[in-house]
């Protein structure tokens, strides 16, 4: 039961920071950025959870509440997607391209950064 409580809170406290950046959108050059920022920093923050959590021997439902209830409920996919659909409604095929390659690229070097800062972490404290 424990588990599914921080699952839960993980996720509630992830919607909430997600619908408190996206509610009011900005746009440069065209491009939505704040579904942008929240999957980047979502990512950034899983990297770092993934190597320190590993390091620490961190318990699973730590990982139920900060990995799939925060990151998973704070990053998202679905508002990325529609997004892209929207630009593709307007026919800004240039922007459609650019935000795909940002989101993604973006969001797995977050990732990839957030790793290689959770090992240095890691490797000083431990």
């Amino acid at each position: 039961m424990i588990e599914f409580i921080l699952l839960a809170a993980g996720a509630v406290i992830g919607a909430f920071l997600r619908y408190a950046i996206v509610d009011s959108p900005i746009t440069i050059a065209g491009i939505p950025v704040n579904v942008l920022v929240v999957n980047v920093i979502g990512s950034f923050l899983l990297g770092i959870f993934s190597v320190i959590g590993i390091a620490l021997n961190v318990d699973l439902k730590y990982t139920l509440f900060f990995a799939t209830g925060f990151c998973g409920s704070f990053t998202t996919m679905s508002s990325f997607a529609l997004e892209t659909s929207n630009l593709i409604d307007s026919n800004r095929f240039s922007l459609v391209i650019l935000n795909i390659i940002a989101n993604v690229g973006l969001s797995i070097g977050a990732l990839i950064s957030g790793r290689l800062l959770g090992s240095v972490v890691a490797e000083r404290v431990l």
